[in-house]
């Protein structure tokens, strides 16, 4: 056995953390955000989506109800889903314009989600807060990354149908059940999950296309 002391000294060394820039910050910003977030006076709650306010022309809820939460459980599981599925698609868009890209798709996923729980729930004004739903953006298009060894795989896979209904299966029992880390009680919006899951499996696709790395990720063959 070699010992370490024995290396060359300019051998590279592994990083200890090795995820992507962007969804590294994504997460680190969530606990700040929250911080941030608990020392005003209304503990964010100004910044909350309500599918009533679609009627009245207020959208500004679709995109500043990412940026607050509702405990710190609900962040600290946004920040590991955020920084666990946003690595595979980070990498994936990596190059040129790609980054952004992989924000743009961060955040329609969580606006997407929201106007999907809004249009489920036309009129209400409870408060819809976090970034769940585009956290599900990622998981959806991280699904389509599972077993294809860095290839985008068909919609219609059976690896990525199995995943989904997988994900889709336990979103709904969790929402069901109201259980759930963060959840302190409130309800799950988990057609907003759902709705970010999907929109994020579609676009991944021609986003691969068009800003992929080349010809070795392009869709793979059933």
């Amino acid at each position: 056995m070699q010992n370490p002391a024995d290396q060359p000294t300019g051998a590279p060394r592994e990083k200890i953390l090795n995820a992507p820039f962007l969804p590294a910050l994504i997460a680190a910003s969530m606990p700040v955000l929250f911080f941030l977030q608990e020392r005003l006076s209304d503990q964010g709650l100004s910044m909350a989506f309500r599918a009533g306010d679609l009627a009245r022309g207020q959208w500004s809820g679709l995109f500043t109800s990412m940026l607050v939460h509702g405990g710190w459980a609900h962040v600290a599981m946004n920040a590991v889903g955020a920084l666990a599925f946003g690595a595979p698609v980070a990498r994936l868009l990596s190059r040129g314009f790609a980054p952004l890209a992989f924000i743009a798709l961060y955040i329609c996923s969580g606006a997407v989600a929201a106007l999907g729980y809004g249009l489920c729930h036309p009129g209400s004004m409870d408060p819809l807060v976090g970034a769940s739903g585009a956290v599900f953006g990622l998981i959806g298009a991280a699904t389509r990354l599972m077993g294809g060894h860095g290839r985008i795989l068909p919609l219609f896979h059976p690896l990525v149908l199995k995943a989904s209904a997988v994900w889709m299966l336990v979103n709904l029992v969790v929402g069901l059940i109201g259980f759930a880390p963060g959840a302190g009680g409130g309800r799950i919006a988990w057609e907003a999950h759902a709705f970010g899951f999907l929109f994020g499996i579609l676009a991944i696709g021609p986003l691969a296309r068009w800003l992929g790395p080349g010809s070795d990720l392009r869709p793979a063959r059933v």
